[in-house]
């Protein structure tokens, strides 16, 4: 059976993964204890605010620049890896995207249990966008997928290290 749902749709995602972590770090950043953890969450959560940004306007100009691709995503084998996982992921089966990580933050969460919950969360939307990209017409806003790739993956090193800091 073929597979089909609007690029509008991914980006959406996109965005909502982008609310979802920047609403994470500062509800994180909140119940630190320590200066530079708490510092560098806040930083993040402005950087996914950016990035959620990016993701708005990357839909805004797919809808002026290629309204071909606009409509769907297409896999009329059922072959199409990155189609499927991004089928999975709109239909919560991934992640669920109407969860509040937020939620899962307390007085009584440990930074260490923040940093390893923030580097899942970063390493789910590297993939995410991986699939997006590998889904998408290539060129078509590419150069600004991959740089967001690269600063979740930056994310990921930062809060790794600071981890890391932390175990001594």
């Amino acid at each position: 059976m073929a597979e089909q749902f609007n690029a509008d749709e991914v980006f959406e995602i996109a965005e909502q993964i982008e609310r979802n972590g920047a609403k994470f770090y500062r509800r994180s950043a909140q119940v630190a204890g320590d200066p530079g953890a708490r510092n560098l969450l806040v930083e993040l959560a402005d950087m996914e605010d950016r990035h959620e940004r990016v993701f708005a306007a990357m839909r805004d100009d797919l809808r002026r620049e290629d309204p071909k691709w606009l409509p769907k995503f297409f896999d009329a084998d059922g072959e199409n890896q990155a189609a499927l996982y991004l089928r999975a992921v709109a239909e919560g089966r991934v992640f669920d995207l109407k969860g509040d990580p937020a939620a899962d933050v307390s007085e009584d969460t440990s930074l260490p249990s923040i940093l390893q919950i923030a580097i899942g969360l970063e390493k789910e939307s590297v993939v995410f966008y991986l699939g997006i990209k590998e889904a998408m017409p290539p060129g078509l806003g590419w150069e600004k997928l991959d740089n967001i790739i690269r600063e979740e993956m930056g994310h990921i090193a930062s809060l790794t290290q600071q981890l890391a800091a932390l175990s001594g």
